[in-house]
Order: C-alpha cells, then structure tokens, then sequence
C-alpha cells in the first residue's frame, strides 16, 4: 500500500511504499520537488495509484521523472503513462539495459546541475549486488538547494528498529543498522573506489543537512556528517 504524501520542506514531499529485497522487507521511497517555474521532479518513481496521483496533480503534476541508477526503473514507464508529456531522465546505461523504457534524455556524468535548485552528482564506480552477481549501480544523486537536503537512492542505507526484525538482523550483518553507509557487499564490490571517493568528496561540498534515501530512515539532522562518516574509508583514497 503506498503512503501518501508527506511534506518535508515547502518545496519538498515523500511517499513510500513496502518492497521485498531478497526476502527481506526493506521498503522504498519517492522524493518529489517541486522546482522553480512550477511543476514537480520525481525521483525514484514508485507505483502511483489514484490517491497519489491527485496529490501529485494539486501540487502541479509531474514534469519530470528521473530514474536515479540501474535499478530504479520500475515504475517510470507507468509515472510517464500518467504524465505522457514529462521528461525522463536515466543514467548511462540504462537505455542499453531496457531499451523498451520511454527514456528522453540521459543524464551526463558531468551534468551536475538540471535546474536552478536542484543539483547532482555521478557516482563514479560504486557497485551493487545484482541477482546475476556484481553490478554498476551508475548512480546520480541529487541535492535540493532550497531544503538543503541530499537525495539518495542505492548510495547508502540507514535501517533502524522501524524495520521488521529480520531486516534489522541482515542490516546489521550488512553493517547498516543505525547507520548511515553503504552495505558490506557494496564496499567489496567495488574496485574503482578512487573514482567512488572523487565522486563523494564533489557531493560533500553541498551544503546539506537532511539525507532521504530510497531504502531506510530519513536522517533529518547532521546528514552531512553521517555521510562523511560512511564514505571515510573511500575518501582516504585520495
């Protein structure tokens, strides 16, 4: 069952929905923002049913859907069914990986800034465990000027004791119970991890406080710092 809407910031609304992972309920999440001339950006669409698309569509309607990584495609095909005239974005890779996904435009490594207050970041080299074994996640995440917060989706989790037990069992086996970090099997699948800290320290020079992920708690304060935190031991590749 989706959740409805829930403001963050003036500009600036979640929703989230249950999602099995493996076995294990870790849910997801949806940012919405609403950007400056009007009309809404969506990150990580999940499934719009009725009651969130009339709140999408009292807040201005969708404008633009970005599909963030690889593997948070799901639900763009359907959010662009129920607004035929917004622009997808997708990361390199991903019209290659489903060709079929109504994608319009792609999101350049080194295109850090789509609209006035919103900005992003390409997570060079960080990889994932896939059902197929190690994969590139080719990850953008995004900053929200005006909220000052930091929108992730695969980059790192944070599962607390609002997760069913056996979530909180594999979180902290995975190293990611109470705490801000990417996963155990994401830091040894990933090899390039100079290109990963080049990559984070270009997002630590935002200035943000909240960190939203696609999987986990939102952190509402001090996210910078936990975020520094957990890529410390990438960061001292450079």
């Amino acid at each position: 069952m989706t959740k409805m809407l829930r403001k963050l910031a003036p500009a600036l609304w979640v929703a989230e929905q249950p999602l099995r992972y493996f076995g294990l309920e870790i849910g997801t999440r949806m940012t919405v923002i609403r950007l400056e001339r009007g009309g809404l950006a969506v990150v990580s669409s999940i499934a719009i049913d009725e009651l969130l698309k009339s709140q999408l569509d009292e807040l201005g309607g969708v404008h633009h859907i970005i599909a963030p990584n690889l593997y948070h495609y799901f639900h763009v095909a359907a959010c662009k069914a129920h607004y035929p005239d917004a622009i997808v974005w997708a990361p390199p890779g991903l019209r290659e990986k489903k060709p079929a996904l109504p994608i319009d435009r792609l999101i350049a490594p080194d295109n850090s800034s789509l609209w006035q207050t919103v900005s992003g970041v390409y997570i060079a080299g960080l990889r994932t465990l896939g059902s197929g074994g190690f994969d590139d996640l080719n990850e953008w995440v995004v900053f929200h000027d005006e909220s000052r917060t930091l929108i992730l989706t695969d980059t790192a989790f944070h599962f607390d004791a609002g997760f069913p037990w056996v979530t909180q069992l594999a979180a902290r086996v995975s190293g990611i119970y109470q705490t801000l970090t990417p996963s155990v099997l994401e830091q040894i699948a990933t090899v390039d991890k100079e290109s990963v800290a080049n990559s984070i320290a270009a997002v630590l020079r935002w200035d943000f406080d909240r960190v939203i992920m696609a999987h986990g708690s939102i952190i509402e304060h001090d996210g910078k710092e936990q975020f520094r935190a957990a890529y410390e031991r990438f960061l001292k590749q450079i």
